[in-house]
């Protein structure tokens, strides 16, 4: 009996799995410039493009996931993430951008090579972080994340003389902290 009901029902499950699986990468048109919808009234699907993104190379059969992505801004100024589906295995899209970065003129500060590589590049005023995955059902997963650099931080103070310090070297005891003991307060 249950091997009947799984012979019946797994085909369409797994037919419609398929179907889903397949319109992913497409969204409903938001900008007011498109319409709404279609000659037959139905929503109008838009393919998401990389056209705004000319400061990274993107890989070749890419598909951006919209419902991961948030960017703000746009050209060589945007912020925030993009993620990207691919069918390229993790391994080849790790060496693509290894070796395409420098072409955009990104200087790499590191780079870790596991079950989720890493890439990190600073240009400018900002700094990108890759990290790539491999996923059982869309290949590989790219998680491209931009943020701006932060300002360096100043240096820690250490032995800071005061302009009113009027004790030399010698004049200055020096307390070992492992002879502290603690004290007690009534």
């Amino acid at each position: 009996m249950f091997d009947r009901f799984n012979v019946r029902i797994l085909p369409p499950v797994f037919a419609a799995f398929l179907l889903t699986a397949c319109t992913f990468d497409q969204g409903i048109a938001l900008s007011p410039s498109e319409p709404d919808t279609d000659k037959d009234g139905l929503p109008q699907v838009t393919q998401a493009t990389f056209a705004q993104f000319q400061d990274i190379p993107i890989p070749g059969n890419a598909k951006m996931n919209m419902d991961r992505t948030l960017i703000l801004g746009e050209k060589e100024a945007w912020i925030g993430r993009l993620v990207i589906d691919s069918r390229t295995p993790q391994v080849k899209l790790f060496d693509f951008f290894k070796h395409r970065m420098s072409q955009f003129g990104w200087q790499e500060i590191t780079s870790v090579r596991s079950a989720t590589s890493v890439l990190s590049y600073s240009k400018d005023n900002r700094i990108m972080t890759i990290q790539i995955q491999s996923h059982r059902f869309i290949g590989t997963q790219v998680n491209i994340t931009m943020s701006p650099k932060g300002a360096p931080t100043p240096p820690p103070v250490t032995n800071a003389s005061f302009p009113n310090d009027t004790l030399t070297k010698s004049d200055k005891t020096v307390i070992n902290p492992a002879s502290l003991r603690p004290v007690e307060v009534r």
